[in-house]
């Protein structure tokens, strides 16, 4: 594969590229964590918020990202089932006993605007978070107590791009709610553990000794498949998302031990596989026994089938921090295969035309 060395060592020609800055926004991820949760903590919500049966939040596409990564970091903790609904309507089981999450970054999404409405219809608790537009007035006018943010530290204005703001913006609700039990010490070490991949993957890191530009030229002109378990299961999904809005790449992820009851016997066609199929293993010594051997049995089959693969190991101590580790380095990736491909990041033509589309 012939490598483009000149772009990835350029920051000057990344510059000219990145018109929205889309390289701020994830230099600012840990300041967008730090912003969303300090503001959380003047959150005033009553009692009755805690004392419901089951969670629901209403968001599409980057705006429901966070209960993803969520629902699998903090599986062996939430005692409460979580539904994400990014559709108009809501389930049927959906009343007073209900905590609803309206999750919309923008605020004007119509989709959660709609399912918001059903759920203060049907009495749930209503919470929300968003930057404003309508979202924030009808959070506001029903007195829900919601966290409204100014995206401060976004400068590309992309609502994928606001990790720090939508993901842990949700913990940091959650964490209010009493749902989840996030300390002060757990989100330092989560921006530590953000800080270290800027020093291992920015900019100013070069190619040859940048794992993130390193794996961008691998998945250059390939499907990259995000290999992951357990609790990275969320964070998978929000990879293989931005590498379809940043890098307009074809992505997919999987997750073990699922597949491997079936994804390994469908390795052996088509025989062009091994061209078009690039495999991202994610390690991490906090799997479960099982599935660490699982990841390496899998690794076995990929060699034998002759189909190309890469492991990253993490190196997070707990599993919060190893989310927002393969965030950042993710994000970084997903931002260096677009150079390659000589596109700008942040603009999404194609969803926007059919968003367009649908108000004809």
């Amino acid at each position: 594969m012939k490598k483009d060395t000149s772009i990835l060592n350029s920051a000057e020609e990344m510059e000219i590229l990145d018109k929205s800055n889309t390289k701020g926004s994830i230099e600012q991820f840990a300041q967008q964590a730090q912003h969303i949760w300090q503001q959380a903590q003047s959150l005033r919500i009553s009692g009755e918020y805690k004392q419901v049966k089951n969670i629901v939040v209403g968001g599409m596409g980057g705006s429901a990202l966070g209960t993803h990564v969520i629902q699998t970091v903090f599986k062996d903790e939430i005692k409460l089932p979580i539904t994400i609904v990014p559709d108009y309507d809501l389930p049927a089981f959906v009343n007073e006993q209900t905590l609803f999450v309206a999750s919309s970054y923008s605020g004007t999404t119509e989709e959660t605007l709609a399912s918001t409405k059903q759920a203060l219809e049907r009495g749930a608790k209503v919470t929300g978070i968003t930057s404003g537009g309508e979202l924030a007035k009808l959070l506001k006018a029903n007195n829900a107590p919601a966290l409204v943010f100014t995206p401060t530290y976004n400068p590309s204005g992309q609502p994928r791009m606001a990790l720090g703001y939508s993901i842990f913006g949700q913990i940091a609700l959650l964490s209010q709610l009493g749902v989840l039990n996030v300390t002060n010490k757990e989100v330092d070490a989560v921006l530590a553990a953000i800080a270290d991949v800027h020093l291992r993957a920015g900019l100013a890191v070069a190619e040859k000794n940048n794992p993130a530009k390193l794996l961008a030229y691998q998945f250059s002109n390939r499907i990259p498949i995000i290999t992951v378990a357990e609790h990275l299961e969320g964070v998978a999904h929000v990879f293989a998302n931005q590498l379809n809005e940043n890098a307009k790449t074809y992505s997919e992820f999987r997750v073990v031990p699922e597949i491997n009851h079936h994804l390994l016997e469908g390795l052996q066609f088509p025989k062009n596989r091994d061209e078009v199929l690039f495999f991202f293993a994610v390690l991490s010594k906090l799997y479960q026994p099982s599935n660490r051997k699982r990841m390496k049995l899998t690794q076995e089959i990929l060699q034998n089938n002759h189909i190309e693969y890469q492991t990253l190991e993490l190196s997070g101590k707990t599993k919060l921090e190893q989310a927002f580790e393969l965030l950042t380095f993710g994000a970084y990736v997903t931002y260096y295969l677009a150079m390659l491909h000589h596109l700008d990041p942040a603009p999404i033509p194609v969803v926007d035309w059919f968003k367009n589309k649908l108000k004809d």
